[in-house]
């Protein structure tokens, strides 16, 4: 990304006009992925004007249409279209990659085409390159960033899951991963309303992808006609907190654009090509931490945050850590995430379990942007809920695959 377009990102970002969309695609696909992530930050942005970013989720750049056949020629075998009755030529919807064409099988099954743009990927990694210049020449006058934010670590983070998402070949391996994976657990974890698209393999390839034509609505647009209950959201909650803290592999880039519901309100996880893992060490550290904080077990919350620590901290560097903690959770539970959000609190958390030598490196992230996601939806859909204790059931049934006794002995080992 160049100086101009940073500081024309920087003004969208943190000026006081709405926020210009149409602006922010116009810069490019990293301004339109960390346009994503800010959409998620309302502790450093205000709220209204994350929601305003969260249309980046739905409004994304497009292919220009006199580019479809001439890619279409380049991407597929001469043979590609005698499998359709029909292409329609004009999209009908866009993703961050690239562009969604209509389309219908020989024996008339409705399909989608989802086609990536030829040069996406390089002028991405040249702008990501560039950006992570200014990054290191910002750190060098605030080198305490990188101890506790990582501004790098989350540049290559946006990196590794967008090109990934690039390889639309990574969007089958992906949905077939947290498939089998639902399918493993049926009988401990069982969860009937995740459903995914049907893809057809032998027609798709790195740049082409023709998967089933589902119709329902994003949880974007579910939110926006507010026809998104709240028990709806805490179900979505239940199966994507299953993957993130006991299975250890999930979506990365569940964002509301990234789901659909039906009528009969089952979810349907579409753009599974950046699929992330959660290290052990790390989810149940963070699965610790919200177990016993949804119990207002404030000690063995804390506890169980310091198991991500590379030392065990002691004596003053542990005191100012507890001492910090319960300040910042001083009647936390119970608060609503219009009052505190979610967001807010786990990136003062992650500052003070920094300062007490604890690692939040590149394992950790996806897992609190995932968290993240979840804040951002309940901030617009149900901003008087409080969000840690509705999460509590949800919790305890996830001890069925992660056991919390042995959370419990390892937090006993450092008291």
């Amino acid at each position: 990304m160049r100086l101009f377009s940073l500081l024309s990102f920087a003004k969208q970002i943190r000026g006081k006009k709405p926020v210009d969309i149409d602006k922010i695609q116009s810069l490019g696909l990293l301004a339109v992925k960390l346009g994503q992530i800010c959409a998620l930050r309302p502790d450093l942005l205000d709220p209204d004007r994350c929601i305003e970013l969260q249309q980046l989720y739905s409004r994304a750049p497009t292919i220009p249409e006199e580019n479809f056949e001439a890619l279409l020629t380049k991407y597929t075998e001469n043979d590609f279209r005698s499998n359709f009755k029909f292409i329609e030529s004009k999209p009908f919807a866009a993703a961050s990659i690239g562009q969604i064409h209509r389309a219908q099988l020989l024996d008339g099954t409705p399909v989608v085409i989802k086609m990536v743009k030829a040069d996406f990927e390089k002028s991405f990694r040249k702008d990501v390159s560039r950006m992570k210049r200014w990054v290191r020449l910002g750190l060098l006058f605030n080198p305490r960033l990188k101890k506790v934010g990582n501004p790098i670590g989350l540049l290559e983070h946006i990196e590794d899951y967008t090109t990934r998402e690039l390889n639309l070949l990574n969007e089958i391996t992906g949905k077939e991963k947290l498939e089998g994976l639902s399918l493993h657990y049926e009988e401990t974890f069982p969860m009937p309303k995740l459903k995914f698209p049907k893809i057809w393999k032998e027609l798709s390839n790195e740049n082409i992808l023709v998967v089933e034509e589902i119709t329902s609505p994003t949880l974007e647009s579910h939110l926006d006609s507010q026809t998104l209950e709240w028990e709806d959201m805490l179900q979505l909650f239940r199966i994507h907190g299953a993957f993130m803290f006991g299975m250890g592999f999930f979506h990365g880039d569940l964002h509301p654009g990234n789901a659909m519901m039906d009528d009969d309100k089952n979810f349907i996880f579409i753009d599974t090509g950046a699929i992330c893992e959660a290290p052990n060490h790390v989810r149940k550290a963070l699965f610790g931490f919200f177990y016993f904080l949804a119990k207002g077990e404030l000690k063995n919350a804390f506890d169980a945050m310091l198991t991500m620590a590379d030392v065990t901290p002691k004596g003053k560097t542990l005191q100012t850590y507890y001492t910090s903690m319960y300040e910042l959770y001083d009647g936390f539970v119970g608060t609503s995430v219009s009052e505190v959000s979610l967001t807010e609190q786990m990136m003062k958390t992650i500052k003070s379990a920094v300062l007490a030598g604890c690692s939040f490196g590149d394992d950790a992230f996806p897992i609190i942007r995932s968290l993240m996601y979840m804040d951002g939806m309940v901030l617009k859909g149900y901003p008087q809920v409080d969000l840690i204790s509705a999460m509590g059931p949800y919790l305890d049934e996830f001890a069925t695959l992660i056991d919390p006794s042995t959370l419990l002995e390892r937090t006993e080992r450092i008291n």
